[in-house]
């Protein structure tokens, strides 16, 4: 996909100079661009490898001399991260799904394909299922009775929607996840070794054999829009009501959502977070990778949970979580200082004791 250095800055909507009709293919880091890619050197440490490469133009920070450079044109911006935003969207050309519905697929008489969607191979859709308008579904999919699917979707391939799921406009889900499986819910006859460790905190009067009875997953799943779901990330559906995703919300790889949750709005989820059944998860949460989530609690508005982070009780509104339990991330960070001195502090406490122990035998001489 071909553009111009013109074109490029409109897009991002940032100022350019120089020659701004230079053809550009693609982006490139800056030691190994060649002419008709744009270097990428939105801060000053990446400004060396420019005399490496051989780009005419790049996309530089503010204030950058461009010219002492060598270059024949620059676009200029303050947010770099944001930029990428606009310069990937501008050379991504999407995934191939040919527009129509390709003969392989198999669709329910009932069901109601909006205008404009494109359909690949093999897609599989249920009995009075719901595509909105320019949907995009990739091979292999499946899209279970009753699921309802807004505009502008893009589904991609192996993903595996359950029914009655509910998902609004513009949604994105990558390869392989799961919507609407079947939540991990079961029963004991009796009282369970887990019930009663939840009372005790650790003690068990008796073990004795258990059978586990399945609960089934009467709910579905409601996602709203904007939404995205990574490759072989899954949404458990809800015992009796929804588990529902909240609008902006983004789902990285490998995230599992268990039954009855409910997670906010604009929140990000990363690799490996899990989050138990029945959790609430406010607006606006961030769980860095491998962060668990315990079942029955809530985590509040704008809270932040660093890498690995366990939240095992409620977490107020706006808090800064880290560590295995989760505490403050000051209070987390102060403590492992701490520890890092123990060698030190023994060190020194052994040394006190033996300081002591000699003035002790020569009290006792004299």
């Amino acid at each position: 996909m071909a553009h111009t250095v013109e074109t490029i800055a409109r897009a991002l909507n940032a100022r350019a100079e120089g020659d701004l009709s230079l053809p550009i293919d693609s982006a490139s880091e800056p030691a190994s661009a060649g002419p008709r890619q744009i270097a990428l050197a939105m801060d000053t440490k990446y400004a060396p490898g420019l005399a490496q490469g051989q780009a005419q133009a790049a996309i530089l920070w503010e204030g950058a001399d461009w010219q002492g450079y060598g270059l024949k044109a620059a676009i200029f911006v303050a947010r770099p991260r944001l930029a990428m935003a606009g310069l990937s969207r501008a050379f991504d050309p999407g995934p191939e799904i040919a527009p129509g519905v390709h003969p392989s697929a198999v669709i329910d008489p009932s069901a109601l394909i909006g205008p404009g969607a494109a359909i690949g191979p093999f897609v599989v859709i249920g009995r009075g299922v719901q595509i909105g308008a320019n949907a995009r579904i990739a091979a292999h999919v499946s899209i279970a009775e009753g699921a309802r699917i807004g505009d502008d979707a893009l589904i991609l391939q192996g993903v595996r929607i359950g029914a009655r799921v509910v998902i609004g406009h513009r949604f994105i889900c990558q390869p392989g996840a799961v919507i609407g499986a079947d939540g991990f819910s079961f029963v004991t006859p009796e009282k369970s070794g887990i019930e009663e460790i939840r009372e005790t905190l650790g003690h068990r009067e008796e073990i004795h054999p258990q059978s586990w009875t399945r609960i089934h997953s009467l709910g579905t799943v409601q996602i709203g829009d904007d939404v995205e779901v990574g490759a072989n990330a899954t949404v458990d559906r809800g015992t009796v009501r929804a588990t529902s995703i909240g609008r902006g919300t983004k789902l990285d790889n490998l995230v599992h959502v268990g039954h009855n949750v409910q997670v906010g709005e604009d929140c990000l989820l990363c690799g490996q977070v899990g989050i138990a059944g029945s959790s609430r998860i406010g607006n606006r949460v961030v769980l860095a990778g491998q962060c668990g989530v315990s079942d029955n609690i809530f985590v509040g508005d704008d809270v932040i949970a660093g890498g690995a982070t366990k939240i095992f009780s409620n977490a107020p509104a706006g808090r800064v979580l880290l560590g295995y339990p989760a505490i403050k991330m000051e209070t987390h960070v102060e403590a492992w200082k701490n520890i890092r001195r123990l060698t030190r502090l023994f060190a020194q406490v052994a040394e006190l004791r033996e300081t002591v122990a000699k003035l002790t035998q020569k009290g006792s001489a004299e």
